[in-house]
């Protein structure tokens, strides 16, 4: 049987970004550009239109911006899209804010059109978290100080253990290899953890993890 294509929106004001990256994208193997937005405000409808798998989004936008746009989704759908952020600034308090509105990562403007298709192929599959040191790094600064670590919520020893692995960027299939699990038992445990963290997705849970203490950034076990 043959896989279908993700269906990926664009959401970028710039009529040229959306042109190049719809022409790009849409030759690269197994994707597939449904639509462009050219502001957030468009997001919600379209995607309810045209039911894309990711939505590629700006955060700068002037009517509705990303951020917003995300949380909208979110707050409308049952089974929003997952949000890749596309950004010019990865160190940038937008982007933190999307992640935590429910995006799933983000990508520079400025990388090669492989690793862009790269990154909309992991957070359609929604089994890794992408770039975890970039993730780990805009985390740094929003994390407590030393001695408030309370954790997120009353996790299992296991399902702990699985939300640091997650934070460190492993996958499903790694996170059974390293634990001895099955996969499907990983993935159930992947599941517990977000739904007890209230998170959409691994980026999020891995964002309530650093901002609550349970995992520091640059630790490593």
């Amino acid at each position: 049987m043959t896989t279908p294509p993700i269906r990926v929106l664009i959401a970028d004001d710039d009529p040229l970004v959306r042109t190049g990256l719809r022409t790009l994208l849409a030759a690269q193997p197994g994707i597939a550009p449904v639509a462009e937005a050219a502001d957030g405000s468009q997001v919600l409808p379209l995607v309810e239109e045209h039911r894309p798998d990711v939505v590629l989004m700006d955060v700068r936008m002037p009517d509705l911006d990303g951020i917003a746009a995300t949380r909208l989704l979110r707050e409308r759908l049952a089974d929003p899209p997952q949000v890749l952020v596309i950004t010019t600034f990865e160190n940038d308090d937008y982007v933190y804010d999307a992640l935590r509105s429910g995006a799933a990562g983000f990508v520079l403007k400025r990388a090669a059109i492989d690793q862009i298709a790269l990154a909309v192929r992991v957070v359609a599959q929604g089994d890794a978290l992408l770039f975890p040191e970039a993730v780990r790094a805009l985390a740094a600064p929003h994390a407590p100080p030393p001695g408030n670590a309370h954790g997120p919520v009353a996790l299992t020893r296991r399902e702990a253990e699985v939300l640091r692995l997650v934070a460190e960027g492993l996958s499903n299939q790694a996170i059974a290899t390293r634990l001895f699990l099955g996969l499907e038992t990983v993935k159930t445990h992947v599941g517990s953890v977000l739904t007890k963290l209230g998170a959409r997705n691994r980026t999020e849970a891995v964002i309530v993890a650093y901002e609550s203490g349970f995992v520091r950034p640059g630790e490593r076990r």
